[in-house]
């Protein structure tokens, strides 16, 4: 399929559908500047007064213009081809277009009863917007229809792409704004179509709205020549179609519009129709069908205002009139401005929009601002496997090995297998690297592109998808979980950090629509993150990085779940708990590599219950009663968390048992981090006497963690005994090293522990014994350090070492 011929033969609209539509969007116009701009007089029933004017004047009208008139089109679309459809609007701040439109199809009235279809909703609208206690500038949760905030830019075409998958019947038209498109994660979108299957999946319509400027400065894509542009998305796999309403008038434009919407929606019915089986269908070359819109930046709103020119400059990009409150000039000015519209031919008298706009409003769940989609929340329950036949047999002398990933990707394919419409894996090019290669026995990696004789688990129609940009992973992984459906994104720990600010965006998403009735629950996003820091023996200190689960703990508690699994029948009921779950973010970080297998899946189930709990046989403590811990008190606790600190934490125990039988210790693994916060705090904190029973109110608690050892102190700083916690975590100590140097290197190290075990307890019996194992085990950490860096390997007495459980 070729570029458009701009001669094609299109058969041209009925001029009275285009009438209607442009007054939809003169309509859509008047009420998105009247939301940035009024508290009262909605319709101008009266000379516009100051006392009608908001107090701040808040908002973006740059976007509007072109927001509307795309959206009054699209409306066309709908009705004539009765498509479902999903608009996302990717320019930031574009709420007052997206509330326009759903108060006009009357979505937001059924939603908001007391935002009437009236004069009194209309004050309510325009009121509410960028008000205290109403809603906010960008297309937020609050606004229906939305899947996709723009607070931050970037992630609007990789939630359309997310959107589509696996929704066969639905079209996804995205508006991405010029100055969106210059951030990293919307480039790498471009090519996501490479992972949509148009026999199986939706189709996404990007439309890049280019009026020319973001806040102050001119924007790339607005500025090089057509024909660049043209090879830009020629490279990127479309077929370019250009509408140019900056050659146009306002009312001019429509007609050019309508023709190209329908090429590209006749192209759209095309492809998917060849894939789809129908043997009438012309043979072409796939290329999507992507559509330049050029039009002013803030047009059909005041060109000039002090003398200086605004309309089609970056002067439209927020409040083109900044002193309307106090200055009569500018009111005057506004008020022209908003009667340029005719409201009077757009709304009833009763301020009901004019019946003339009904030809082309769509009805029910096909407006866009009620899409199920966007609303629905999960459309099916995942059906789970059982666990039993993937738990790791485990044996009491000495405890058997896994790895913990390597056990949980044959039950995940099956999870796949089991729910092959509304599972998906995303993630990085890592899933064999991760051991979760088990996945391609039931299903491969979509790849709707070339195929060659090399490659390997590629087909159209794959549940996993792999592409090196987490944020295109984790935003397509975002717009499948916002439509309904269920997945996992899957990283190494130490590059999450790219997706920062992603994860923070959908936790403020999730926190605010835990509130709105229109938001229905939506399956929690689950982070899989291994190749952790403690276990980068080849890629060295730039792969070494626990700092994300400090991101992840500073969010809202009712939204935000941490889990450190130590062994892998512990990752594989923590998967099963957090793939079950919704309205959260879980972040779960396991090794790959084998390891011990402290837990049978029964004591796993337990313990990932419990969240964290005293492991009797891995301590010391003969009088221990695990149901009343608190009637026995040790010479010291001793904590852990993650993987390798729990093997570190075990050994250091074993150390300090061996050299002095007649200490007590207590060793308490924690599996669910955010057990040890305040409950006030987290709904998952323990309570405080029972936080005292496990780790005691007047005895020093030694605690090896898998990530930096202030989050520890902050989760816990309220606790009774807090000064006698003392943290071993990552010291951003690291290099190309052995697994044992790594620890010890950052003082994590079963020496370290046992030296600081026993240099924390009072009342030691042998005061001259305990500096002699001090100084011992201090020498073993040389003697290792020394043995690795000649050999190139762990000496036999870590590599060897087994723990046998009592």
């Amino acid at each position: 399929m070729g570029s458009m011929n701009e001669n094609e033969s299109i058969t041209t609209q009925p001029a009275g559908d285009l009438d209607v539509v442009d007054a939809w969007w003169r309509a859509a116009n008047y009420l998105s500047a009247g939301q940035i701009y009024l508290q009262s007089n909605p319709l101008l029933r009266h000379p516009l007064e100051s006392s009608d004017i908001k107090p701040r004047l808040l908002g973006h009208w740059g976007t509007a213009p072109g927001l509307n008139l795309t959206y009054a089109h699209l409306n066309r679309i709908i009705v004539q081809r009765q498509l479902e459809m999903l608009f996302v609007c990717g320019p930031g701040h574009g709420g007052a277009a997206m509330m326009a439109n759903a108060w006009l199809d009357g979505s937001y009235s059924d939603l908001m009863p007391e935002i009437s279809l009236d004069a009194a909703g209309l004050q309510i609208l325009l009121r509410q917007f960028s008000y205290p206690g109403g809603v906010p500038s960008h297309a937020a949760p609050e606004t229906p229809g939305s899947i996709n905030e723009g607070g931050e830019l970037g992630y609007s075409l990789m939630h359309a792409f997310g959107a589509a998958l696996d929704n066969p019947d639905l079209t996804v038209a995205c508006v991405i704004g010029d100055g969106e498109a210059e951030t990293g994660p919307l480039a790498a979108s471009w090519r996501a179509h490479n992972y949509i299957d148009p026999a199986k999946d939706g189709a996404v319509l990007p439309i890049l709205h280019l009026n020319g400027y973001k806040i102050a400065s001119p924007t790339p894509l607005a500025r090089i020549p057509r024909d660049e542009l043209i090879s830009f998305f020629h490279g990127n796999g479309y077929d370019p179609l250009f509408i140019d309403g900056e050659a146009d008038a306002p009312h001019e434009v429509h007609t050019h519009m309508a023709q190209t919407l329908d090429l590209a929606f006749d192209r759209i019915a095309e492809i998917q129709a060849e894939a789809r089986g129908n043997a009438h269908a012309p043979e072409r070359e796939r290329r999507w069908p992507v559509v330049i819109l050029r039009t002013p930046k803030g047009w059909t709103g005041p060109r000039t205002v002090d003398g200086q020119q605004v309309e089609g400059t970056y002067r439209a990009h927020q409040v083109p009139l900044p002193e309307v409150r106090e200055n009569a000039d500018h009111r005057a000015q506004l008020e022209q401005w908003l009667r340029s519209y005719n409201p009077d031919e757009l709304f009833t008298s009763t301020g009901a929009p004019a019946p003339a706009l009904n030809s082309i409003r769509p009805r029910g769940a096909l407006r866009m601002s009620a899409s199920p989609h966007a609303h629905d929340g999960i459309t099916s329950p995942l059906q789970f496997p059982t666990l039993t036949p993937y738990a790791v047999e485990t044996t009491r002398n000495p405890v058997g090995t896994a790895s913990a990933t390597g056990a949980f990707g044959p039950w995940l394919a099956q999870l796949m297998s089991q729910n092959p419409d509304t599972m998906r894996l995303f993630g990085p090019d890592e899933v064999e690297s991760n051991r979760l290669s088990a996945v391609f026995e039931g299903t491969d990696r979509s790849w709707a592109s070339t195929i060659v004789d090399t490659d390997t688990h590629l087909a159209p129609h794959g549940q996993v998808i792999e592409a090196l940009s987490e944020h295109l992973m984790q935003g397509m992984l975002e717009g499948y979980l916002l439509t309904g459906r269920h997945g996992l994104l899957t990283s190494y720990e130490a590059f999450i950090h790219i997706v920062d600010s992603m994860f923070n965006q959908h936790a403020k998403w999730l926190e605010a629509s835990r509130s709105l009735p229109l938001r229905k629950p939506i399956a929690s996003l689950t982070y899989l993150l291994s190749s952790h820091v403690w276990r980068q023996d080849h890629n060295g200190f730039s792969h070494q990085d626990p700092g994300f689960l400090g991101i992840v703990a500073n969010k809202q508690s009712d939204v935000v779940r941490i889990y450190l699994p130590p062994d892998a029948n512990t990752l594989l009921v923590t998967m099963r708990h957090v793939l079950g779950t919704h309205n959260r973010i879980n972040a779960v970080v396991a090794g790959k590599n084998e390891q011990p297998a402290w837990l049978s899946l029964e004591e796993a189930t337990e313990h990932v219950r419990d969240g964290l709990s005293i492991w009797p046989w891995a301590g010391h403590e003969p009088d221990l009663d695990v149901n009343d811990p608190a009637a026995s008190t040790p010479d010291a606790v001793v904590a852990c968390a993650g993987d390798v600190p729990t093997i570190e934490a075990i050994a250091a125990v074993q150390l300090v048992h061996e050299r002095f039988p007649d200490l007590t210790l207590r060793l308490i693994n924690v599996v669910d981090l955010m057990r040890l916060h305040d409950p006030a705090h987290h709904p998952h904190g323990l309570p405080g006497e029972d936080f005292n029973a496990l780790f005691t109110t007047d005895r020093p608690t030694i605690f090896a963690f898998h990530g930096y050892p202030s989050l520890i102190h902050q989760l816990t700083y309220k606790r009774a005994n807090h000064e006698q916690l003392h943290v071993h975590g990552f010291k951003e100590r690291g290099t190309t090293t052995t697994p044992f140097d790594m620890v010890s290197l950052n003082d994590l190290d079963r020496y370290e522990l046992a030296s600081d075990i026993v240099g924390r307890i009072a009342d030691v019996p042998d005061p001259d014994a305990a500096e002699a194992a001090i100084r011992e085990w201090q020498s073993a950490r040389t003697d290792a350090r020394d043995y690795a860096y000649s050999h190139g390997e762990d000496p036999p007495w870590i590599t060897n070492w087994e723990f046998r459980r009592r």
